[in-house]
This record gives structure tokens, C-alpha cells and sequence, in this order.
């Protein structure tokens, strides 16, 4: 007797044009510009390979953690959303920590994650998901579990919309396991407007009292590189001769740093913002929130009697903004009207940061002298993907950033980014149309051991990337905060006997190590000129 399909297959087979899912979703995706597959499989996510298509490239991750690091990077470098595949609930979990920074960092990501069969779901069987679409929030835009298979083409295409609306960040869809090969009408995409332009009404204000101001600053974030509104932004400061300085703990680079205006970075602390501000009358904050603190404070947020207004993409930061106006909309935008639309004003021309000191070889080799040293010889294009906490401060007085989309770091404050989110720029940079830029991933010993995995990766894709490691055998941001909160030292933070050469080459990778001061150009040069990854442990005073 022949076997009588089920409701769900008659219910799909009958319909003309279908296909399966799997094709309806790789077809979507082409429309969409992706043709890379970011992930680490399991059993619940095969069948959707299943007659992989020619077009596409898989990017094995080594743990999920380091799969959402390289997808982040390769999104923010190539400006669209990045496709990832996870391994139901364990693999999800795993990658929480980079979820949570892709989310923080406004970066564009459709995740699919793996689902047990719908036909055993009743029975909690073995790696399933209780909840799927709850796991990842809140810090994923939109999650959803489609209710039926041919639901799935739509769901992902739901996603990718909604990535990359403004504010872009991370969306997942569950899959079941037995959804990819049902039938399933293809989704025909659509176009879906990203940019909002701001209400010329609520500018007009901010560009009247901009151009009454007598010494106006500026305080710019991540979203003025991610909309594309430096040159605007440059322009508009210069226009008005304001100071310009970046929001606390930033994530991207959004001004030239060795520009006359530049005035230096802001640090994540109500009384120390409010101080360095407070011979300003106006205050722009353009692509960035008013203000990232690190620590608790008092007092008022800005200077009294300064004026406040702030340009940004996300309604929630402007909503729980506490102080000032906040227009909602395109920085690239917003910079542009307010330049052609505003009077320029008459102001002397203020002074910006002066340029860093000489720093001198000494007995041992401090961060000073490798961000100086590095300054020097990294080629004027090159892309640095930073994550070394105790060195921040110190590589943004001595390694200057010129270049839109040529800093990349982690804006959530979690470990574990930035190694895996360099092998993600690089590849980008590969794939791209336009002769390849240098990428230089800037790590702490520390950070560098949360997603090592990456440098697997990196070998195996044959990237020309350099990993700098700071090697100075402790959480030394954690030393440095310690004294914050009254403690003499920070217990369980010593990092003694790391070998990160033996790491390097275990993964596959070149690898050297500096320890004088005599051997640290020598070293940088020969790590930079590598044509494949190599890794730089420099032992640091």
C-alpha cells in the first residue's frame, strides 16, 4: 500500500511555483548580496546544506562565540548584513557574548539557528530549543520560530529588513531540522528605505542656536562612520570652527584625529565630561548617545548653561537621553542640511589636541612605544581591529586614526571581538571590489585568550592579517579600575605563562615574539609584511 503523505507535504506540494525552503532562502539571500555562510554546524542545521550551492562560501568558526566576531566584522566592513547558522540552544548560548556586542555595535546580522524535527518537539527531545525565540533577547532586533515551514523564506527575509533598518543589529530565525526540504513559494524581494531624513523643522532651532554659539563642540560617535557622514561631519566642523570630540567609548572612528579640531576623547564619566566641556555654550552630540558611563556620578550631565542637542539614529537613545533636544534620523543628513543651511557665525579658530610626546626607548617596551612605533610603520590605509582595554587611551594619544572605516572595536565592553571581527574585515577586504587594505588587530594578552579559535580561521582562509598581542601577563584594566572602587589589587587576574607564538602556530599561523625594546621595529615590519596571518606577541612594561 503506498504511504499517504502528510497534511503539511499536500498542503505544499499542490501550490504552483513552490520549491523547497532551502532554495526559496539561498535564492532570497542572492537578492540580497549574501553569498557567505558564517557558522559552526550541528546535527540540526545539515539538511540545510544539503546540495550547497556553487555560489556560496561556508566560513567555519571553531566555537559560535568567534562565528558572530567574524560576521560582525565582515558586516560593518562590507555594510551589509552578515548570515550566520548556529546550532540550536548550546550553540545560541555560546555565542550570547558576541550577540551582545553585534547588538551594542549596530552591526547587521540575519542568525539562523537549529531546531529539533516539529514531530518530536512535544517530547523535549535531545538538543532542541524550549523557547528559541526567546533565548537570544533581548539583544537581537526581531527573533521568531515560523509557525510553519513555508513560513521560513519570509521569516529570514523579515529579518534581513529589519537588520538593516536603523538602528541596524543582529535578528534569528529557528529552523527545524525538517523544514529545509518542504515545500515552500519563493519570496520576491523588495525595496526597503534605510534612511530617514531628519524633520528640517526640529533643525532648524539646533542650526539657529549652533550659529549663535560662541565656542561650539561637537561629540561624535560610532554612527557618523556608519552612515557615512565623516566628510559631512568634518565639513560642518569646520564651517563653524567647533572642537570635536568622541563620545565615550566609541566603537568606530568618526573624525580625523590629527585634524586641527580634534580635541581628544571623552571618558565614560558624568563629572570628568561635564569638566572637559565646560568652557562650551553648545554641545552637539552627532551619532552618539548623551553620554556612555562606565561609572556612577553626580551632578549635572553637561555644563550649566550649555546648550544641548543631539543627532542619532536610534529612537531609545533619544528617548532615555537625559538632558537636551534629540532629533531622530541620518547623521550623513542631518550634518549635510545643517552645513548648507546654517549661518557660519563669527568665532576664532580653537586650539585641538596638541600632537603626542617623543616617546624614548627605554629598558623595556611600554604600549606607548608600540602604538608609536606602530603609527609609524603601518601603511597609511590599513584597518586596525582594537581590543585591548588597558591600552585604549594610550593607543588613542599615540596612534592616530585618519581615515573613515579604518577602526573597529568592541562596544559593548565584552571580550572575545575583536580577534575573530579582524578575520571578518579581512575577509571583506578580500572579497571587496577595490584593492585589499591591511588589517591589524591591536589585542590584550587577556582578550586575545577569549576567542583564539579565530586564529584557525584566519590560517584557513589565508588572509594577509596581523595579530598584535600586548602581552603583559594580567587583566590589566582590571589593576587599573581596582583603586575605583578602594581595593589595593584585583584578585584572580594574573595571566602568568601564556606562550602565544606556540598558540599561533598550533592554529596554523606565523608567529614571533618581541621582548627589547632594540627588536620592536624589526619585529613590527616583519610581522606587517607577512602575506599570510601572522601573530606579534609583544611583552609590554
Amino acid at each position: 500500500m503506498q504511504k499517504q503523505p502528510d497534511a503539511q507535504t499536500r498542503h505544499a506540494t499542490g501550490r504552483q511555483g513552490a520549491t523547497t525552503v532551502r532554495s526559496a532562502v539561498f535564492s532570497l539571500l542572492r537578492s540580497f548580496g549574501i553569498d557567505t555562510v558564517f557558522g559552526n554546524p550541528g546535527s540540526t542545521e545539515l539538511p540545510m546544506f544539503r546540495d550547497f550551492p556553487d555560489d556560496f562560501k561556508y566560513v567555519l568558526g571553531l566555537q559560535e562565540s568567534s562565528v558572530i566576531g567574524m560576521a560582525d566584522g565582515y558586516a560593518q566592513a562590507s555594510r551589509n548584513a552578515a548570515f550566520v547558522n548556529l546550532h540550536s540552544a548550546a550553540g545560541v548560548g555560546h555565542a550570547m557574548g558576541n550577540i551582545f556586542t553585534a547588538y551594542k555595535n549596530c552591526t547587521p546580522m540575519v542568525i539562523t539557528a537549529g531546531q529539533q524535527a516539529r514531530s518530536i518537539l512535544p517530547y523535549e527531545p535531545f538538543l532542541f530549543s524550549a523557547q528559541a525565540a526567546e533565548l537570544p533577547r533581548p539583544y537581537v532586533k526581531w527573533s521568531c520560530e515560523p509557525a510553519r515551514a513555508q513560513d521560513v523564506p519570509a521569516a529570514i527575509a523579515r529579518a534581513y529588513y529589519t537588520a538593516m533598518q536603523a538602528p541596524c543589529g543582529p535578528t534569528l530565525v529557528s529552523v527545524p531540522v525538517d523544514d529545509w526540504d518542504l515545500q515552500a513559494e519563493p519570496v520576491i524581494p523588495r525595496s526597503v528605505s534605510r534612511r530617514a531624513a531628519p524633520d528640517p523643522d526640529a533643525l532648524r532651532p539646533l542650526a539657529d542656536a549652533l550659529s549663535a554659539s560662541g565656542r561650539p563642540a561637537f561629540v561624535v560617535g560610532a554612527g557618523v562612520d556608519r552612515d557615512g557622514a565623516w566628510e559631512s561631519v568634518v565639513a560642518l566642523a569646520e564651517h563653524h570652527n567647533a572642537l570635536v570630540w568622541v563620545a565615550p567609548l566609541s566603537g568606530r572612528c568618526s573624525f580625523p584625529e590629527s585634524h586641527p579640531l580634534f580635541a581628544g576623547f571623552l571618558p565614560a564619566s558624568r563629572e570628568q565630561i561635564v569638566d572637559l566641556l565646560k568652557s562650551h555654550d553648545f554641545i552637539l552630540a552627532l551619532g552618539a548617545p548623551v553620554f556612555t558611563y562606565h561609572v556612577e556620578g553626580f551632578g549635572p550631565h553637561i555644563p550649566p548653561g550649555a546648550v544641548l542637542y543631539q543627532i542619532v539614529d536610534d529612537p531609545s537613545q533619544a528617548a532615555w537621553a537625559p538632558t537636551g533636544s534629540a532629533i531622530v534620523g541620518h547623521t550623513g543628513l542631518a550634518a549635510r542640511w545643517l552645513r548648507e543651511h546654517g549661518a557660519k557665525g563669527i568665532r576664532a579658530v580653537p586650539q585641538g589636541r596638541p600632537p603626542a610626546p617623543e616617546i624614548p626607548l627605554g629598558p623595556t617596551i611600554s604600549p606607548a612605544l608600540v602604538m608609536q612605533t606602530l603609527a609609524r610603520l603601518r601603511p597609511a590605509d590599513s584597518i586596525i581591529v582594537e581590543e585591548s582595554p588597558s591600552s585604549r587611551s594610550i593607543m588613542q594619544r599615540h596612534l592616530p586614526i585618519d581615515r573613515p572605516e579604518s577602526f573597529y572595536a568592541c562596544a559593548s565592553g565584552g571580550l572575545g571581538y575583536a580577534m575573530p571581527a579582524s578575520v571578518g574585515v579581512a575577509l571583506a577586504q578580500a572579497r571587496g571590489s577595490q584593492a585589499s587594505r591591511k588589517v591589524i588587530a591591536l589585542l590584550g594578552d587577556g582578550s586575545s585568550m577569549y576567542a583564539s579559535q579565530a586564529l584557525w580561521s584566519a590560517a584557513r582562509l589565508a588572509l594577509p592579517l596581523t595579530f598584535i598581542v600586548l602581552n603583559n601577563q594580567r587583566y590589566e584594566a582590571l589593576y587599573s579600575f581596582a583603586p575605583v572602587f578602594g581595593l589595593d589589587s584585583a584578585i584572580g587576574s594574573d595571566l602568568p605563562g601564556l606562550d602565544f607564538v606556540a598558540i599561533a602556530r598550533g592554529h596554523g599561523c606565523d608567529a614571533l615574539r618581541v621582548e627589547k625594546p632594540a627588536d620592536l621595529e624589526a619585529g613590527l615590519r616583519e610581522a606587517l609584511a607577512c602575506a599570510r596571518p601572522a601573530l606579534l606577541e609583544i611583552v609590554v612594561d
